[in-house]
């Protein structure tokens, strides 16, 4: 696209592409609803106004017209399948920009992870910003399939792989000024760092923003949300699969500070996105909410492109990507027709064209990743004591809390407990063989029976199993290994149900809708066990990570978050 054309059609002198007449355009500049036409020309908006001739055009009658959406904060990994397909899900729902944070597939297959998710990006209706992840591995006290140095952090910006850093997940480095933390944070001077500081506050915030971190999506409470505005962060309000703060934050919400807020949906699992949405999703909950249309889609879409220096994008406007979302019901927008880059992409809820959507190959790197040492494998915990530190899980939260419980012991061993939903977890290291293992409890997944197991535990995605008994969680962790990675849940000596995910046991290369129907047979299953969580599977990869407090489980052993140092399971009371 030449500039010289784009100023002469702008300038009226020479036909658009396309030209959309009789819309009624949902400004996030201005914050007004115009009745106009919008000029396409090579990718571009070229002009907003009456009076523009083109080679083709498309009469909207009365349609409104925003900004494709922007979702300000993503892990496609947790989708379970890869760029192509996660963008032939959200596409036909506006979203047409992500900022995806590959720190999961990093985790695994460390530089050539976060390359292979690049490749996987190339030449989609989805344009996705990747960030460069800064906690890989997010601390010393877990074992991870890599390790990102800032210098290599620092090659995958310059090769263009990369447009800034990814959420500080190490915030206690970061205050008390790790020196490698803060090498990453240099490398990406004049470029957007990402944040991640949970319950943050008073001068430990300070120094948080003090070193650079710029945003946060984990606010939890409006209070903690208007403190961290209030010290210059963008706060990225998120509504997860599991982690769901949209309705909590939403009260903060205000003509004066609306500027500085974004939308994200971190993780989402594959029912939640088909079912439910992504941003759009947020974005007609918000409107419902009561927050002004306009407002809402500038949360949606200019906030996010101005935190992340895309300012070729966000609004409707002169020389901006012809990325538009139209739509009927401005009370509750839902995409008819989605452009990207000025092609007409999605209509009806529907790809035109997925054959034209293509998916690199699968290398070496980023499969085989399952090893375990099975010769040594051991779930068994003498009993040293009559209590123990229990985590406590929280429904539609990644906090946790720490709970002392009287154990339940049976022949010298601290085992299950599942008529007071104390179940048994374990973590296992599932990179190096190296048979490390975490053991400990958990209460608050309901399971009566049988075991659910994993290579999806947050950010170090180890093999993770939580379980009524020894033999259920033996079960279905060797049914995951043995897959190469991915989910299952197991009965005994019986695996009742299985999702391969061959892709650095992370994600799938099969379409959304396949994935979806084994996942969908995981969760039935896990509720008829008991389980009254939203989504067990995904409840339970965030009960490893030990960078959100209070009490989680790595394969180092039981981890105090706020702490930031292992603690023993049994306690005196």
């Amino acid at each position: 696209m030449h500039t010289v054309e784009l100023l002469a059609v702008a300038r009226g002198e020479q036909p658009a592409d396309l030209v959309l007449r009789n819309g009624r355009l949902v400004n996030v500049l201005s914050g007004d609803i115009e009745d106009t036409d919008v000029a396409l020309y090579g990718g571009r908006i070229a002009g907003v106004g009456a009076g523009y001739a083109a080679i083709e055009e498309v009469d909207l009658q009365g349609a409104f017209i925003a900004p494709g959406l922007i979702d300000a904060h993503v892990h496609i990994e947790s989708s379970l399948c890869l760029p192509a397909q996660f963008a032939a899900a959200v596409v036909p729902r506006g979203v047409t920009t992500v900022a995806a944070d590959p720190h999961e597939i990093a985790n695994v297959a460390g530089v050539a992870g976060v390359r292979y998710m690049a490749e996987c990006s190339q030449n989609l209706p989805l344009q996705v910003v990747l960030m460069a992840p800064s906690a890989v591995p997010a601390t010393h006290m877990e074992t991870s399939g890599a390790i990102l140095s800032a210098e290599d952090l620092a090659g995958l910006l310059e090769e263009g792989t990369v447009h800034g850093l990814a959420e500080l997940m190490n915030f206690p480095g970061t205050v008390q000024g790790d020196p490698e933390v803060l090498a990453k944070i240099a490398a990406f001077n004049g470029r957007p760092r990402d944040g991640h500081a949970p319950a943050l506050s008073g001068q430990l915030l300070n120094a948080y923003a003090a070193a650079g971190a710029g945003s946060d999506h984990e606010c939890a409470t409006v209070e903690e949300a208007a403190e961290k505005l209030a010290r210059g962060f963008y706060v990225l309000i998120r509504e997860a699969t599991n982690a769901r703060n949209l309705h909590r934050l939403l009260p903060l919400v205000n003509e004066r500070n609306n500027r500085r807020l974004c939308f994200c949906t971190d993780d989402r699992m594959p029912g939640d996105l088909l079912t439910e949405g992504s941003i759009d999703h947020i974005l007609r909950e918000a409107i419902s909410f009561g927050i002004e249309p306009a407002t809402a889609f500038r949360m949606a879409t200019l906030n996010s492109a101005e935190w992340f220096g895309l300012h070729d994008r966000g609004a409707v406007a002169p020389g901006r990507r012809a990325d538009l979302m139209v739509f009927d019901d401005l009370r509750a927008p839902s995409a008819t027709h989605v452009y990207a880059g000025g092609r007409l992409w999605a209509e009806g809820g529907r790809l035109l064209d997925e054959k034209s959507i293509s998916q690199a190959s699968v290398p070496a790197a980023v499969s085989s990743t399952v090893r375990v040492a099975w010769d040594g494998f051991d779930l068994r915990i003498p009993a040293t004591g009559a209590y123990v530190r229990v985590i406590g899980s929280l429904e539609n939260q990644v906090l946790t809390e720490e709970r002392i419980l009287e154990a339940r012991i049976e022949d010298g061993q601290a085992v299950a407990d599942p008529t007071r939903d104390i179940l048994k977890m374990a973590v296992v290291d599932r990179h190096t063989a190296s048979g490390s293992t975490g053991l400990g409890f958990i209460q608050g997944f309901g399971l009566r029976r049988g075991a659910i197991a994993g290579t999806i535990a947050h950010d170090h995605h180890n093999l993770i199993v939580i379980g009524a008994d020894d033999e259920s969680m033996t079960t279905a962790a060797r049914t995951v290994a043995g897959m190469g990675g991915g989910l299952a849940i197991s009965d005994g000596t019986e695996s009742l149900a299985a999702l391969p995910l061959p892709v650095a046991g992370l994600m799938s290369d099969r379409p959304l809708g396949a994935i979806r129907s084994d996942y969908d047979a995981l969760l039935d299953a896990a509720h008829e066990f008991g389980s009254t969580i939203h989504d067990p599977f995904m409840a339970m990869s965030f009960m490893a990570l030990e960078v959100i407090p209070k009490l989680k489980l790595t394969d180092q052993g039981l981890v105090d978050v706020e702490a930031f140092s292992f603690v023993d399971l049994f306690v005196e009371v």
